[in-house]
Formats: structure tokens, C-alpha cells, sequence
């Protein structure tokens, strides 16, 4: 039981600490300050949920459907432009990580933004449903649980690493040049998720 904990924690980790949107963002309402543990709460329990949900064999019904990954893709890839589109946007403003009230959002606002960021990205489907409840789907009946156990642990602890980690470190870093940068890196990796969603659905249209 120990050693499927420790390999789902391997593999978790492995695949949710990868640069992505949903960690851009993370650390981006970490820096800012704008409710970090209810952000890092809500991604860590959407990756719990997934990832049972794979473990149990959704992975094996979605591979299935490709429809349900194609919509995933163009609405998914949709709202990464458009968020990308508002950090690119604050490149060209005067903005500081300590101006609160310029760049803190009320808690309604923030949790429908991480539960878009989440659960619209395609990305996050195929790491946790698809790629960890396919390997943990392997496993014995009575060994599942350890492994879907540990694949949200290293969930659970490098979300919440990153958002207070970023908090902490907010002080320290409350320049405008640090912000610029900051939004500049959500900018790209925003876009650059959702080109590699749309590249292949507009290839397969234009063949």
C-alpha cells in the first residue's frame, strides 16, 4: 500500500508540477494575495475529484468520445486567449503587487476564474482522468485507492507550496517591473496552451 502511495505521489507530482495554466495562475493569485488557500483548495479538490474519477474509469469513456475532447479543446483554448488577453493588457499599466485595490478580485470572481482556469483546460483532464486513471486503473482492486491517494496528496501539497510560497513572498517582490513580469509569463503560457490545444483541431479542419 506504502509503495503504490509513494508511486501515485511520483507521478502526480511529476504531472501537475509541469508550467502550465492552471499553476500560472496559482502563483499569480499567490503574489497578489487574492485568497491563495481557497484558490490552492479548489484546484487541489477539482484534481482529487478527477483523478477518482479516472481511477474508477472515466479515463476509459472519454478516450471513447473524442467529440467531448474536441469541444474541450476549442472552449478551453477560447477562454486561455482571452485570459491571456487581460494579462497582456496589464503589461501597459501601472500596477503593483502591494495596489490592492487594483489588483484584487472578491472571492466569488476568483473562485469562478480558478474553476475556469481548471476545469476548461483540456490539459488537466488528460493528466489526471486519462494518463493517472489509466495507470491507476492497472492496478489490483485493493491497491487503487493507494495510488489515487497519493496522486492528490502531491496534488494537495504543491498547490498549496506554490500559492502560500507566493504570498510569503509578495512583499519582497512588490515592484512594478516584478508584476510586469509576472504578467508578461501568464500571458505566454496562457497562449501557448491554448495554441497547443487549437493548432491540431484548425490542422485537422484546413487537411
Amino acid at each position: 500500500m506504502l509503495l503504490t502511495y509513494a508511486t501515485g505521489f511520483g507521478l502526480g507530482g511529476g504531472l501537475i508540477i509541469a508550467i502550465g495554466a492552471q499553476n500560472a495562475f496559482v502563483l499569480g493569485q499567490g503574489l497578489r494575495r487574492n485568497h491563495p488557500l481557497m484558490v490552492a483548495l479548489v484546484c487541489a479538490l477539482c484534481d482529487a475529484i478527477l483523478i477518482a474519477a479516472g481511477v474508477a474509469g472515466l479515463g476509459t469513456l472519454i478516450a471513447a468520445y473524442p467529440l467531448l475532447t474536441k469541444i474541450a479543446a476549442w472552449g478551453g483554448g477560447a477562454f486561455l486567449i482571452w485570459y491571456g488577453i487581460g494579462a497582456f493588457r496589464r503589461l501597459f499599466e501601472t500596477e503593483t503587487l502591494s495596489d490592492d485595490t487594483r489588483s484584487k478580485k472578491g472571492w466569488k470572481a476568483v473562485l469562478s476564474t480558478t474553476l475556469a482556469v481548471t476545469l476548461l483546460n483540456p490539459h488537466v483532464y488528460l493528466d489526471t482522468v486519462v494518463m493517472l486513471g489509466g495507470i491507476g486503473g492497472q492496478y489490483p482492486a485493493d491497491e487503487r485507492l493507494g495510488f489515487a491517494l497519493g496522486a492528490m496528496s502531491a496534488s494537495f501539497v504543491w498547490f498549496f507550496s506554490i500559492a502560500l510560497g507566493a504570498a510569503w513572498l509578495a512583499p519582497y517582490v512588490a515592484r512594478p517591473i516584478t508584476w510586469k513580469i509576472v504578467d508578461a509569463i501568464t500571458c505566454a503560457v496562457m497562449w501557448l496552451v491554448a495554441y497547443s490545444l487549437l493548432a491540431p483541431e484548425i490542422r485537422a479542419i484546413l487537411a
